[in-house]
């Protein structure tokens, strides 16, 4: 038996640390994993996930936090993907948003990983997809993916997350600022968090305006703080309802991940050959935009792809 058939044994038996082996791969980017996902895909789709982004500051990790011991108290199992700042020195994660999640480390029913982003400008790099379906193959029923911030450009959380909260503060701004960052167009429901702070009413007036202007104020606006714990069970009470009245829209989020999921496949393989290919042609070193002019008369980039 191979080392990979090994680990996809162990896996099928619900070995954790097959689990954490299966993410260390995919966060290294090593090519067994694309055909172990594969093989495991069968089991994916079970898991409800959620994703919670916002700016910095915002007490994303206090409500991930509060979720977790929501989920245990249901006594349900749950995974959290924390993705922080990538490291300018090892292109990994600084690890900050694991620190408010000491209360779960040695619960068996919690498993938690921080990824980096990878310098993915969307926010979240291709291993955070592998590693929230290696979850939800695992049978995790639910997982949580707390993204490094929420803005114009960390949008991709949508693109993954059955269901996305949006967490702003009482000093984060006004309405048109929301129009700016693009945050309505991330978000399913959104979240004034450390409303026992001045100017929360103010910023859900605001938020409520920005959202019927944009065409979306069906969406629920909710506001919580971590010292009044019934309002963050509300909170997650309204994400549980969610799943249950919006089914076909949680379907139609789970077809766009998985297109999203081959689009950022194809993307990896491309540029990694792309870069290799670069590197093996001296010329390119002379003048670059003359050899991309002589390159595109060749037509390499229309046979990319099969039609």
């Amino acid at each position: 038996m191979t080392a990979v058939e090994k680990l996809r044994d162990d896996f099928r038996q619900g070995r954790l640390r097959a689990l954490s082996r299966l993410i260390s791969l995919a966060e290294n980017g090593d090519p067994t994993v694309t055909p172990l996902l594969a093989e495991l895909y069968e089991r994916v789709g079970k898991a409800r996930v959620v994703g919670i982004t916002g700016p910095p500051g915002a007490g994303k990790s206090s409500l991930t936090n509060a979720f977790v011991r929501f989920h245990r108290q249901l006594e349900q199992k749950v995974g959290v993907v924390a993705v922080d700042p990538v490291s300018p020195f090892t292109g990994g994660a600084l690890l900050g948003d694991r620190i408010r999640l000491t209360d779960h480390f040695n619960d068996p029913g919690v498993f938690i990983r921080s990824l980096s982003t990878r310098g993915k400008l969307g926010g979240l790099s291709l291993a955070t997809r592998e590693v929230v379906h290696a979850i939800d193959a695992f049978g995790v029923e639910n997982v949580i993916v707390e993204t490094v911030g929420g803005g114009q450009s960390e949008v991709d959380i949508r693109k993954l997350a059955d269901v996305t909260l949006v967490v702003l503060v009482p000093e984060w701004g006004d309405g048109v600022q929301a129009l700016k960052a693009g945050v309505l167009e991330i978000g399913d429901i959104f979240v004034v968090n450390k409303a026992d702070r001045e100017g929360a009413d103010r910023v859900v007036k605001e938020l409520r305006n920005a959202l019927q202007l944009a065409g979306r104020d069906d969406l629920p606006v909710v506001t919580t703080s971590i010292h009044d714990e019934a309002s963050v069970r509300g909170l997650f009470d309204t994400v549980g309802k969610f799943f249950d009245t919006h089914a076909a829209r949680v379907t139609e989020r789970r077809q766009a991940a998985a297109q999203a999921t081959v689009t950022d496949l194809l993307e990896n393989r491309v540029l990694a050959e792309a870069r290799a290919w670069v590197a093996r042609q001296p010329a390119t070193g002379k003048n670059p935009y003359r050899f991309m002019m002589e390159l595109e008369k060749a037509k390499p980039f229309g046979s990319l792809l099969p039609t």
